[in-house]
């Protein structure tokens, strides 16, 4: 198997981190993860299952084929949809980069915050369209650092923004992927390609994304990387606590975050 490096760790605190991600971004991001009755669908990357129960919870009539390179994530992943009393989906240890399934056996495929830490996330869509069958869909959802904007403005929020970028890409893998999408769909020769770009605003008139989106996901996530960026060198300790401070400030009463996840389909024919 692959060795990939997962930037933001394996934590509880990460797990609880990306639950809290799928939770607040449900509506935006899987109001049209909608696979057709009777589909049986690969999810490629499933991590601890945060996205996994949403989108087995919208497709009742589905079945669901789970797979991580983490055996440990899968252990949770488990855990995740036994408590939720979700029976249709079966996990799996697998790389991506190498799936054992044979030719056209999913009739869907989607791939969610995975090619964004991958090296070769070419290589990835390429096998992951091998197994899928034609005429069926690909669906890959990502972010993009780079769409990241807030009031107040803040140097060393930005900073310390840039500090998970350069560890993602340090690790092999790309924060701003989301808008190399439909450039990629393209490449592995998919057709009827659509991106669209998916919005998180937030101000004090959204106070579940203040809390669901700006604390909990986004300023979280860049917490994460904090004793890593400062013991390279990247970062004195200082300024990246300000740019914290600053990202929690932009929660306050007049406070305005922005971020675009993009979420692309396409079919093979």
């Amino acid at each position: 198997m692959v060795n990939i490096k997962y930037v933001h760790g394996y934590s509880d605190r990460e797990a609880m981190r990306l639950n809290d991600q799928a939770d607040t971004l449900d509506n935006i991001i899987h109001n049209d993860t909608i696979f057709s009755e009777a589909s049986f669908v690969l999810e490629a990357g499933c991590g601890v299952g945060a996205q996994t129960k949403i989108i087995a919870t919208k497709n009742p009539d589905s079945r669901f084929l789970s797979v991580d390179l983490s055996e440990d994530s899968i252990i949770e992943a488990k855990k995740i949809i036994e408590a939720l009393n979700i029976s249709n989906v079966e996990f799996r240890q697998a790389d991506i980069y190498n799936l054992v399934f044979k030719d056209e056996t999913f009739d869907f495929v989607i791939i969610c915050f995975v090619l964004e830490h991958l090296h070769n996330p070419l290589q990835a869509l390429i096998e992951l369209k091998r197994v899928l069958k034609k005429g069926g869909v690909m669906i890959a959802i990502e972010g993009d650092h780079g769409s990241t904007f807030f009031h107040p403005d803040s140097k060393q929020a930005h900073t310390a923004i840039d500090c998970q970028v350069h560890l993602q890409k340090q690790s092999g893998g790309n924060s701003n992927i989301g808008r190399e999408l439909y450039p990629l769909f393209k490449s592995i020769g998919l057709d009827d390609v659509s991106v669209s770009p998916r919005i998180v605003y937030v101000d004090a008139s959204r106070p579940q994304l203040v809390e669901g989106f700006i604390k909990n996901t986004f300023t979280a996530m860049i917490e994460g990387v904090r004793e890593e960026a400062i013991q390279q060198g990247i970062v004195d300790r200082l300024t990246f606590e300000k740019g914290i401070k600053d990202l929690y400030r932009t929660a306050e009463s007049d406070g305005v975050f922005s971020y675009t996840f993009f979420k692309g389909f396409g079919t093979k024919n």
